[in-house]
């Protein structure tokens, strides 16, 4: 036999499947589908490291497995092009953005194809291709269309030096992030998506859907919904009011000072009364170099200017209390003013006292200092007037009755949400297809005339007013009015990198249709996405992005299903040897090229899924790489043992079949280090007795092959085990054959016996609970009851005690 050799295998079958079409999807829409989808990547000029393939490949492992199941699958690759890092990258190196693209892409897609994934790669996409774009405009258009999109006076985090907008995570400490050059906050006119619109529902239709409970948790979180009180809060001395917004109007008479944004409209308004401006003014400024998030880190030091010359009036009990700026209220949150109750806020308690502001307690329950930390939502009221003796929720209704009754306040839904800022002040992003008429206003572009195309520019240096450099293009720029037909001008702004991730997953679905975004027979046969995966950083913005955009096709009648993704699944990252995450400065960035090269594409697959938990982040390790390789020539040797017979081995029937039950289960629950731990374990076994079957090896080969394609189809091949491996079915297991791994429990409920459940004797008590509560005997008696107790007998009996 000669020597395991992946350099020579890899490519013999990345050329046979290429040239084949092997992994091109099916246009035979009797079969069962399965779209598989992940993140594209953005094509820099680094390449790709070895974090890449961690999620690349464990949606490959279950694309392959479908294959093998008869699904028709779809397993898409594209790239998502646009943006700043590419635009930055050419103006230092003096080279067109659409070339240092076009090498990126050119260098990404060699390195995935040499780590042999089984991308559909007949439907490449890239979000810079004017065809893929023109559907991108003409998403945007349909939102102006409904008054979705819209314009408006923003302030922006400007960057003096790259001169352009910046995201608030590109923000640290006041500085760019990429330059560590001086931001401001700089008043731009940008456009809007009305996000907010869709607030209510993209909360509501998780419940629709598989997400794992922490992105689930994390999307309300930004969402960030909360039911309360808009109050007014009047100026003393003034017919001006301050309107807040609060979740807890009982508290009302514990609020002992005021807070509002440092670029509160109040400010300008009453400067003539203000008796120390020049103080507000200099704090106005360092405010204007901090981010938002910079401003609202619950961990920082409070900071703040009274403002002396004014104070409101608190309307539950009359008292004239103290005005205070802060950084931490931000003008685009809510009304750009708090009420601070700094007996039942953390923050608001820190704030008053390091400025000796009083604190009064209204709910009862412990220390003032302690309840500061512990935001009381329970207890009973005191010191709070008409509302003494009271508990906090009956204390809220009472309150909010009241201030509706005495015309002070309001009942209303707040969202932390905000709508998406859609422009950026550059070049390499799509044009937004509108133009401006002194006549008409803003003009969208006639459907027919998409795509609006990015002109070519010597000079893609930002201009220094904070235009986008197409402003400069004189001849681009001026146009006709499509309504009047007068002069007009083109919108400069161009679109954020998120516009062209917000859809991609559509476009995959029909990539070359030229007439419509994609056809309503391709729509309604792949839709939803069956299994989305991607890193937990994009499952805020992103995510949410793309449920908005799709709910907003779904309204238009384009697409068929509400929500876009029906699982969403999550991977931790890898990190450098040294416990790190990995970046050049930190010097710990591996090439998968380099590992690719030296022990194969196989080997570097199978490391990255035996790792550790996929849903975790883990350390790489040299030494596990080679342990890994090694697994790999031990699997090579197994040709060695092979002996005729077209059944399974007697002595290992049921070693085998608890291994077919253990990887079939194991990838689908992205336990992928388990499922190859089985299968070293059933190699050692065919190992022991020294030999295996045709069909021993045909079942192994076949468990083993997602995992660890090329390795697996040579010796399929070599062993003229029937045909090519890739058009094999995949292998069942017999339960009767495992039968002394399945046990049968009681279930009881408060000590009576209302059910049974079959269980594995290995499986944990977490996958045991989970069937209980699903289990059709015990579900009625468990329902809308609160579980006090829970005690599980291995093996015998699960307990539930209820009241």
């Amino acid at each position: 036999m000669t020597e395991y050799n992946p350099n020579v295998i890899e490519k013999k079958w990345q050329d046979i499947w290429e040239e084949k079409e092997v992994f091109k999807t099916s246009t035979d829409k009797s079969k069962p589908k399965f779209y598989a989808l992940i993140e594209f990547p953005y094509p820099s000029g680094k390449g790709l490291h070895v974090g890449h393939p961690r999620p690349y490949t464990a949606l490959d492992i279950v694309a392959r497995k479908r294959r093998f199941e008869g699904y028709n699958v779809l397993y898409p690759m594209g790239w998502d092009a646009f943006g700043l890092p590419t635009e930055n990258f050419a103006i230092k190196n003096k080279i067109h953005p659409k070339v240092v693209t076009e090498k990126n892409v050119e260098m990404f897609k060699n390195q995935l194809k040499s780590i042999g994934f089984s991308f559909d790669w007949s439907r490449e996409i890239n979000t810079t291709d004017p065809m893929y774009y023109k559907w991108t405009q003409w998403i945007f258009l349909k939102m102006f269309e409904k008054g979705l999109a819209y314009k408006q006076e923003m302030p922006i985090n400007w960057c003096t030096s790259c001169k352009v907008g910046l995201a608030n995570e590109e923000v640290v400490n006041g500085t760019c992030e990429r330059c560590g050059g001086e931001v401001v906050r700089k008043v731009k006119n940008q456009w809007m998506l009305k996000i907010t619109e869709y607030a209510d529902r993209l909360i509501n239709d998780l419940d629709t859907v598989d997400y794992i409970e922490r992105v689930k948790t994390q999307q309300i979180n930004w969402i960030g919904k909360s039911e309360g009180m808009e109050v007014d809060f009047q100026i003393s001395g003034t017919d001006d009011k301050l309107r807040v917004f609060t979740t807890r109007p009982d508290t009302l008479y514990g609020s002992t000072y005021m807070v509002i944004a440092p670029e509160h409209p109040l400010i300008e308004k009453y400067k003539n009364e203000i008796k120390n401006l020049d103080e507000l003014k200099t704090y106005q400024e360092m405010s204007s170099k901090k981010s938002d998030f910079e401003r609202t880190e619950l961990v920082k030091e409070k900071t703040g200017v009274e403002i002396k010359g004014l104070k409101a009036i608190n309307p539950a009990n009359g008292k004239e209390i103290p005005i205070w700026i802060s950084d931490y209220v931000l003008i685009s949150y809510g009304t750009g003013a708090i009420m601070a109750v700094p007996s039942h806020d953390s923050r608001d308690w820190e704030f008053a006292k390091k400025f000796g502001l009083p604190i009064v307690e209204v709910v009862a329950g412990g220390n003032v200092e302690e309840n500061a930390y512990t935001d009381t939502e329970s207890g009973i009221l005191i010191n709070s007037g008409f509302l003494n003796g009271l508990e906090v929720k009956e204390a809220k209704k009472k309150m909010s009755d009241w201030l509706e009754e005495k015309g002070l306040g309001e009942r209303k839904i707040n969202y932390k949400l905000r709508d998406w800022v859609f422009s950026r002040q550059r070049y390499w992003g799509e044009p937004i297809p509108l133009v401006y008429c002194e006549k008409c206003g803003w003009v969208p572009v006639p459907e027919e005339e998409l795509p609006v195309l990015l002109p070519e520019v010597e000079s893609y240096e930002p201009t220094d007013n904070g235009e986008s450099p197409l402003a400069k293009m004189k001849d681009w720029v001026e146009t006709t009015c499509p309504k009047c037909g007068g002069k007009a001008t083109r919108e400069t702004d161009t679109m954020p990198q998120w516009a062209g991730s917000s859809w991609y997953f559509l476009r995959y679905i029909d990539p070359h249709n030229e007439n419509e975004l994609a056809s309503k027979e391709e729509l309604d046969y792949w839709l939803p996405v069956d299994w989305y995966n991607g890193g937990m950083e994009h499952t805020t913005l992103h995510l949410l992005y793309s449920r908005f955009w799709h709910k907003f096709l779904y309204d238009l009648g384009v697409v068929p299903c509400p929500e876009p993704y029906k699982k969403r699944t999550s991977h931790g990252m890898i990190l450098g040897e040294n416990n790190e995450k990995m970046s050049k400065s930190r010097g710990n960035v591996i090439n998968p090229d380099e590992i690719v090269n030296e022990y194969g594409a196989d080997t570097l697959r199978t490391y990255e899924m035996f790792i550790g938990d996929f849903e975790k982040s883990v350390p790489w390790s040299e030494n596990g790489v080679k342990g890994c390789r090694r697994f790999l020539e031990r699997v090579w040797r197994l040709q060695d043992i092979v002996v005729e017979g077209d059944d399974c081995s007697k002595e290992l029937e049921t070693s085998i079949h608890k291994t077919i039950k253990k990887v079939t289960e194991d990838y689908e629950n992205l336990k992928f280090n388990t499922a190859i731990a089985a299968l070293m374990s059933l190699l050692n076994e065919f190992n022991s007795i020294g030999k295996m079957t045709h069909e021993d090896m045909r079942t192994y080969l076949i468990l083993l092959n997602p995992v660890a394609p090329h390795i697996t189809e040579e010796m399929w091949d070599r062993l003229n085990l029937g045909g090519m491996l890739h058009k094999a079915t995949w292998p069942k297991w017999d339960k009767d054959k495992i039968v002394d791994e399945i046990i049968e429990i009681a279930i009881q409920i408060n000590g009576k016996v209302r059910g049974k459940e079959t269980i594995s004797i290995d499986e944990t008590k977490e996958s045991i609970r989970e069937k209980v509560l699903k289990n059709e005997g015990t579900r009625k008696y468990v329902e809308g009851k609160n579980i006090v107790k829970e005690i599980y007998v291995p093996g015998k009996i699960y307990n539930i005690v209820v009241k």
